[in-house]
């Protein structure tokens, strides 16, 4: 997290210091209208920055992933340039527009306007021709993309609608790219604030492009069939076993996207199995939380067709500690599944220290005997101590009840994986004992919207 935030304020900062540069008496007194067209350019060279970033961390590119410790993170840092460009952009209007209102309600005098001298250079007059259209289409490409982040932070908006209409940014992307171009200051072209608008925007027209032809992410798909599904009714929960051609392999806890069906895109889902070349098959375990969940229970059948993309993800268990405790809450324990049958199979070549020690706490509202004596049967394969505490029956999962029953848990590193609430409050009850959460305390933030 540590790493995500300073990634967020540097790409801000990345973005405001250059015009500190090439405007370094923007903020001393002067005219409210020699302010207000700074402002307008230095709003608008941000929000169209945000928007490039994000843009860009859409294409799931695997540089950035380490750094910010996995994909999860990184769809963060993409919600957040989101929302970002979204305010910028709706501060970047009220400054084009707001003192146009106070002056037909004359609250304002608008400055006396001289003969507007004509551009010496070809290009500079091409682009001044074009003012009056790049305004038009600045403005109402606008309303449109307030309207489609605005709905992207719906949560309850259905993900195959999102799917499909979180597309529409990057056309309406290339619809502001000519926007910034005509009403960038000509001289600021030859500025600092130029060449990183030209890198922003040459980067961001090349990622809209990417998402627009559907090539995200395909130099990591492979082609796979499904080879069973099993149904645990308890939990409303769908195992997925399949078989995979090329796939590069996996460590546990990482997850891969899937697309069963084109027209609904592709669907991230934590792996629930280790990894054998000897047999190429991956397993998903996907509760139906409703929207895409429940149409893919009821679209999936053996022998289908599917591709599937990755690995991603950093929550991979490879600290090194000798003591770990893991959290998984709800579907939360996925990962926790993968990671249990992988020390299964590689007690002989193990990738762990030699005697470490593991708590898994598994805190549930839905029960499904099946799938905890599965459960069971993986920690005891992994020498795993269990804890499985049912709301209904044992009450909720406490930072206090996980420091009684693991007296060393100053010395682990805690892996959790579920509802970000639930992950945050444990985070802050820890941190007030004095538990060293940012090196120690490991969260998956699996949400990609």
């Amino acid at each position: 997290m540590r790493n995500l935030k300073r990634a967020f304020w540097g790409a801000l900062a990345l973005l405001v210091l250059p015009w500190l540069v090439v405007e370094p008496t923007m903020f001393r007194p002067g005219s409210f209208f020699g302010l207000r067209d700074v402002m307008v350019q230095l709003t608008g060279f941000v929000a169209i920055g945000c928007m490039s970033l994000a843009l860009v961390l859409a294409l799931r590119p695997r540089w950035p992933e380490q750094w910010l410790g996995g994909l999860d993170k990184m769809y963060r840092m993409h919600k957040w340039l989101g929302i970002a460009a979204l305010v910028v952009a709706v501060i970047h209007w009220l400054w084009a527009q707001a003192p146009k209102w106070a002056v037909g309600w004359g609250w304002l005098e608008r400055p006396a306007r001289g003969m507007r001298s004509r551009p010496d250079s070809p290009v500079a007059s091409l682009l001044s021709s074009q003012r009056g259209a790049a305004e038009s289409v600045g403005e109402w490409v606008f309303y449109a993309v307030v309207v489609l982040i605005v709905l992207a932070l719906i949560r309850r908006f259905p993900y195959h609608w999102f799917y499909k209409t979180h597309r529409l940014l990057a056309v309406g992307w290339l619809a502001l790219v000519f926007h910034a171009v005509v009403l960038l200051k000509f001289g600021y072209w030859a500025t600092p604030v130029g060449w990183l608008t030209a890198v922003l925007l040459a980067c961001g027209s090349w990622a809209a492009i990417v998402v627009l032809l559907r090539r995200v992410g395909t130099r990591s798909q492979v082609e796979g069939r499904i080879t069973s599904l099993h149904h645990f009714d308890g939990v409303d929960a769908l195992e997925i076993e399949t078989e995979v051609q090329g796939w590069p392999g996996h460590k546990p806890g990482q997850f891969a996207f899937v697309t069963a069906d084109p027209a609904d895109g592709a669907h991230p889902y934590t792996i629930a199995s280790g990894w054998r070349k000897e047999a190429p098959r991956i397993t998903f375990v996907v509760k139906d939380l409703g929207d895409d969940t429940h149409r893919l229970h009821e679209g999936l059948r053996v022998e289908q067709a599917v591709r599937v993309e990755g690995p991603y993800g950093c929550f991979t268990f490879d600290d090194g500690r000798p003591r770990q405790i893991w959290v998984g809450g709800g579907i939360g324990i996925t990962p926790f599944i993968g990671r249990m049958k992988h020390m299964a199979w590689q007690k002989e070549d193990r990738d762990w220290p030699a005697g470490q020690k593991i708590d898994l706490f598994h805190s549930t509202a839905d029960v499904d005997e099946e799938a905890l004596d599965r459960l069971a049967g993986d920690a005891r394969s992994a020498n795993v101590r269990l804890h499985v505490l049912i709301d209904a029956r044992d009450g909720y999962l406490t930072g206090e009840r996980i420091r009684a029953a693991v007296p060393e848990w100053r010395e682990a590193s805690i892996w959790f994986c579920g509802p970000t609430g639930f992950g945050e409050v444990l985070k802050r009850d820890l941190a007030g004992q004095g538990f060293p959460v940012e090196r120690h305390f490991h969260q998956e933030f699996f949400a990609m919207r």
